[in-house]
């Protein structure tokens, strides 16, 4: 008789940074599996870059979840992540041999369990907007489509920009200016607060955030992250991740101090992920030159909606 293979499943466990590379394989093959059954075959995804790895471990703490088979290999994992009272969970991958099996709804489960013990006002994430399976999948777990998150990129002048005052560079300032990024933050979206964010950013290296002052009024930052999010790729474009803006005024001169950033750093493509939310933003983005080059939809749980500002922009990704 033959012998059932063993489909223990065996977690969460907290990742180290020894994971990563068996993350990546996941992560590759199963967005790769998952375009190819979209009907993209030839489409390959690569590994990220490791340093982005540990900023999403370092990023989501005690959130960051991997599970294993009976023999110790990951299975899959879910980066569940909570700035303030903003919770939401990516990445999120199942190995493909064990798609199917119950292993996805697990994971997200117990993303759920986590963020609502931790207290949090929304719990969301991304999906891919083209994939009824993956729509099917969270809707069935309690989760409903919301707007696009779009992902706008321009390709910059080389003319000198303007840019605004670089976080990092703040010196013993460094904690006093988050403050005063945590104080605009939660003015506009009660309870949401990107410190981790913006401290892991000036760790590890990837990037900074750019601050908009009216004298000593800030009206506005963008975290942002430069290194390749790609594993061996150049680094070739800034990513804009977070963007709070006290109003509209505030939003357009952000956008225009994170570009006179960019050119200051001899990088000539800037991306944003624009929530749709906020049409105003995104129409301005779009006149100035900025082209949609991806597609995110968002979701959020049944009673656990986002923290949306009744005045100003807040832009946060749910992806890294």
């Amino acid at each position: 008789m033959a012998l059932l293979p063993d489909r223990r499943l065996v977690g969460p466990e907290r990742p180290t940074l020894r994971d990563i590379e068996p993350l990546n394989r996941i992560f590759s093959d199963a967005f790769t599996d998952r375009y190819r059954r979209d009907g993209l075959a030839g489409v390959r995804v690569p590994h990220l870059n490791p340093l982005v790895w540990r900023y999403a471990i370092e990023d989501a703490g005690d959130g960051a979840m991997i599970w294993r088979d009976a023999d110790g290999q990951p299975i899959g994992f879910n980066m569940v992540h909570r700035s303030g009272a903003e919770g939401w969970m990516g990445p999120l991958a199942v190995r493909p041999d064990r798609q199917g099996d119950g292993v996805g709804k697990r994971m997200v489960q117990a993303g759920i369990d986590w963020l609502q013990a931790s207290g949090v006002a929304t719990i969301g994430l991304e999906t891919m907007p083209r994939t009824p399976d993956n729509i099917g999948f969270y809707s069935r777990l309690g989760f409903t489509p919301r707007h696009l998150t779009i992902t706008l990129v321009r390709d910059l002048p080389r003319r000198a920009g303007i840019p605004g005052e670089p976080l990092g560079g703040s010196g013993a300032s460094f904690d006093a200016r988050v403050g005063d990024c945590r104080a605009l933050t939660q003015r506009l979206a009660r309870g949401v607060d990107f410190t981790r964010e913006l401290v892991l950013t000036r760790d590890l290296q990837l990037g900074d955030t750019t601050l908009v002052w009216n004298g000593s009024r800030l009206r506005g930052f963008a975290l942002w992250h430069s290194v390749p999010l790609a594993e061996g790729r150049v680094r070739d474009e800034l990513r804009v991740l977070k963007l709070v803006a006290e109003d509209f005024d505030a939003f357009t001169l952000v956008v225009r101090a994170v570009e006179g950033a960019a050119i200051g750093a001899g990088i000539r493509r800037v991306a944003i992920r624009c929530q749709t939310a906020y049409p105003d933003a995104y129409a301005r983005l779009v006149e100035d030159g900025y082209r949609v080059h991806w597609t995110d939809l968002r979701m959020t749980l049944h009673g656990y909606d986002e923290i949306r500002p009744t005045t100003g922009v807040v832009f946060s990704n749910w992806e890294i």
